[in-house]
């Protein structure tokens, strides 16, 4: 018994530190353990503190136990014997009291005149922990009742919508923050020195071949006139470096080769070049383009 309340005593303590910490320090999704391993420490030395004191508690009442003469020692072990039969008497009473299923030797009184083949039964009453269970279900449903159908509740339509519509502002507030999330229906065109730069530099390395350093086209389109073969705005210019141009003679994807924040950024250093008029350019390719100011 004492060993069970020391375990008992030594989990408490572990789990009201791992409670403390994840209140202490929140994070946004997930466990504070799960984001922060390192924490998994702090409770290996609430544990293994809790272990010590409860060694220590038992061998200072084994010492003290030892200095006890002969009576005084049966006295006490007395005493502890009467301990445990009071509280194993007080366990079966309360399940005598959530039960309360007739003993063996008193079933006689509650067999009822039914008779099967030889079998029969027994009127015992319904355990007091079912009906209680039972009531609270009754109140619960009265309660759930009066808030939906009387009193303004959501219904589960609109709770899902809202849990929906807050789902989408967590997705937009995650993107910002995961630059690699965005596709050609979330790109926006970049115009930050930083970003330019970082475009220019890609550029450089993967499209000069086709398209020339200053863009006024090669192999490849001139990309600084009017004139698309696919749209020219950063939808259009990011979908075509992603999945490549037409089939068999238009560019390559390069959605393996780059990263999507990098595709962002060529496709705004691209359109960046445009009406810069470099020396003898490619003759115009496509259609007339407008971008649409909004």
């Amino acid at each position: 018994m004492k060993l069970l309340i020391s375990a008992l005593r030594v989990t408490a303590l572990v789990v009201m530190a791992f409670l403390l910490i994840e209140y202490l320090l929140p994070v946004e999704d997930g466990l504070v353990m799960a984001k922060y391993p390192a924490l998994l420490g702090i409770l290996a030395v609430v544990l293994l503190a809790a272990l010590a004191i409860e060694i220590a508690i038992a061998a200072l009442g084994n010492v003290l136990f030892k200095s006890l003469n002969e009576d005084a020692q049966k006295k006490y072990l007395q005493e502890e014997l009467l301990k445990k039969e009071k509280l194993w008497n007080w366990f079966k009473k309360l399940r005598s009291n959530l039960t309360k299923t007739k003993p063996i030797e008193e079933e006689g009184e509650i067999i009822m005149d039914h008779d099967y083949d030889g079998i029969r039964e027994l009127d015992n009453k319904l355990p007091p922990w079912w009906l209680y269970g039972f009531y609270a279900t009754i109140i619960f449903a009265f309660g759930y009742m009066a808030y939906y159908h009387i009193f303004d509740g959501a219904t589960q339509a609109e709770e899902y919508q809202s849990e929906v519509a807050q789902a989408r502002v967590d997705i937009e507030e995650y993107k910002k923050t995961a630059p690699d999330l965005i596709d050609a229906s979330t790109v926006a065109l970049l115009t930050d020195e930083a970003d330019l730069s970082a475009g220019s530099k890609i550029y450089s390395v993967n499209c000069i071949a086709c398209h020339r350093a200053d863009a006024g086209g090669g192999i490849g389109p001139n990309l600084t006139d009017d004139h698309w073969i696919f749209d020219g705005d950063i939808a259009g210019v990011y979908t075509v470096i992603s999945e490549g141009g037409r089939p068999g003679k238009g560019m390559i994807s390069w959605k393996q080769d780059l990263k999507p924040s990098e595709i962002a950024q060529v496709a705004s250093y691209i359109l960046s070049l445009h009406g810069s008029n470099p020396p003898d350019p490619k003759e115009a390719e496509g259609e007339f383009f407008v971008v649409d100011p909004e």
